[in-house]
């Protein structure tokens, strides 16, 4: 039986597609959303357009899943953990995880519900028994939420990326259409 990050990947992978080279992309040379400093740092040493799924599936689950916790989250939330991987993917883990911490911190209604938590982009215990009390707190709505004030920061962050960088322009609009949004 497959697991979340299985069920999550296929998606991941669906979205990242095959083997492209753009020059205006600073990632360069990227295959199934692999690029190629990050399967060089993951023990890759071939040509990035031989580098099959199973491959790049494999860097995912140890970079992506299991060193960054989102493990930890998904027994709470489906959702949040496959929006947090997939920001993840896209912007860093370290990224990703302080999003979540943020939003926890912005959400724990000054600490009445839970105490707030170090922004450090590691999702660990303290991180996991936040999310645990908020989810308690707010139940299914408090899912929205959270998946709504993570879409905010996560457009928000591709918007600096863009002003900082007039070439990510290029980008922009793809990264809002297919990257932010609540999970189907």
């Amino acid at each position: 039986m497959a697991d979340l990050f299985d069920t999550l990947v296929e998606g991941l992978i669906g979205r990242e597609g095959g083997y492209v080279n753009d020059p205006k992309d600073p990632g360069g040379e990227t295959i199934w959303g692999i690029t190629k400093a990050v399967a060089r740092e993951n023990g890759y040493t071939g040509p990035m357009r031989a580098m099959t799924r199973d491959q790049a599936k494999a860097i995912y689950r140890a970079k992506y899943w299991a060193k960054p916790g989102l493990y930890l989250i998904a027994p709470l939330s489906a959702a949040i953990a496959e929006e947090v991987f997939d920001t993840g993917v896209n912007m860093g883990t370290g990224t990703a995880g302080m999003m979540l911490q943020r939003a926890l911190n912005a959400l724990n209604r000054q600490g009445k519900d839970y105490a707030d938590i170090k922004v450090d982009g590691a999702i660990g215990p303290a991180t996991t028994a936040a999310l645990k009390a908020f989810l308690k707190k707010r139940g299914a709505k408090g899912e929205t939420v959270m998946l709504k004030a993570l879409n905010c920061l996560q457009g928000a962050r591709y918007i600096e990326i863009a002003e900082a960088r007039e070439a990510s322009e290029a980008f922009v609009f793809g990264w809002l259409d297919n990257r932010v949004g609540l999970p189907a």
